[in-house]
């Protein structure tokens, strides 16, 4: 009885009829509201944009919807951060905290902490952002009984660029399309970082692998061997494929780097050996696919002159089209994977800044 008369003083309760069977007309259903606290937790801005090797803060705070105070102090206060994916059926542990015991996970460690810039601030810095931190953050609060979340975006500043090897066009299963995407400075790219960058022209036929496991391919003018020339520009989506037998090409994504680009003077043409040797030789190791896109795209590179690039292409990026360089377009020209032996072209080198 004591604790009936408990629960009428802590509640508010009413009763309405059932809608049921009029039989049943005396019969009530009772619902009970709690006055106590409820949790909320906000995320200030829903995307945050930043870039590769800086620093940046998801925001996060707690508050309750009946009082001003942070906490109530009965409990303490459990903040936990998880990276979800795409399909939000997954979550990857980043960082937890409680009281004054903190843990952060996996790439993670050593690179994030909480802002608590005030009592009810959950917010998450990381430094020296990678590539791979990309994505959709959950921030959880727990107190007692009570949670809440909310959800922030990260973007990153970089460019999306499609990627196949030697061996020609469709050739990757996606294990193999992932290596590739970060032998060449970048990570397979992501739906919305393709998306992004269609909606900014790309226009490839070629089908190729995406973060999520989907093959898909962006199209702006369309044409008939890319779906019809009475189509509508967007992004072709092929759907889901065996992620060990099926194989196309790859979409990557990178950022700006901590380093220098550039196109080695050089007395003579080189075969593929002299120029690895030519770069290490200036301080530099022969660039990378990733590197020649990003230096185009994020700084503006433009060289006419066709170079050795690390996988063996040979390719030049240019920013100006002009007459014999890419007249129609800006675009990081492919010559091709010429003959490593006999061929001679120049080379672009990269020098990282320690």
């Amino acid at each position: 009885m004591k604790s009936l008369l408990f629960l009428v003083l802590i509640a508010v309760c009413w009763a309405e009829p059932h809608p049921g069977n009029s039989s049943l007309q005396h019969e009530r259903i009772v619902h009970i509201q709690e006055n106590g606290p409820r949790l909320l937790v906000v995320a200030e801005q829903a995307k945050i944009f930043s870039h590769r090797g800086g620093n940046v803060t998801l925001p996060c705070k707690f508050y309750h919807e009946h009082t001003s105070a942070a906490g109530s102090g009965a409990h303490k206060i459990r903040v936990k951060w998880t990276k979800l994916t795409y399909d939000y059926l997954k979550e990857v542990d980043v960082f937890v905290a409680m009281g004054h015991h903190r843990k952060s996970y996996g790439s993670y460690q050593g690179r994030v902490s909480l802002r608590e810039s005030s009592e009810n601030d959950a917010s998450l810095v990381i430094t020296n952002i990678m590539l791979e931190d990309y994505g959709r953050y959950k921030c959880e609060v727990i107190e007692g009984l009570e949670d809440d979340t909310a959800v922030v975006t990260l973007n990153l500043e970089g460019v999306v660029f499609p990627y196949s090897p030697r061996l020609g066009r469709y050739n990757l299963n996606f294990h193999e399309a992932q290596r590739a995407c970060v032998e060449q400075d970048s990570v397979i790219a992501s739906f919305d970082q393709l998306y992004d960058a269609w909606r900014s022209g790309l226009d490839w036929c070629n089908a190729g692998w995406l973060s999520d496991g989907s093959v898909q391919y962006p199209i702006t003018k369309p044409r008939e061997p890319c779906g019809g020339k009475n189509t509508v520009p967007g992004v072709r989506n092929y759907g889901f494929w065996d992620k060990d037998k099926s194989r196309y090409d790859v979409f990557c994504f990178t950022s700006n780097f901590n380093g220098r680009f550039y196109y080695l003077i050089h007395p003579t043409k080189l075969t593929y050996d002299e120029a690895v040797q030519a770069c290490l030789k200036d301080g530099s190791q022969i660039a990378k696919v990733g590197q020649i896109f990003a230096a185009w795209k994020l700084l503006g590179y433009d060289r006419c002159d066709a170079g050795w690039l690390a996988d063996g292409s040979v390719r030049y990026p240019i920013s100006r089209p002009r007459k014999r360089c890419s007249p129609s377009e800006a675009a990081v020209r492919f010559v091709g994977f010429p003959d490593k032996k006999h061929k001679l072209y120049g080379v672009y080198c990269f020098r990282a800044y320690n």
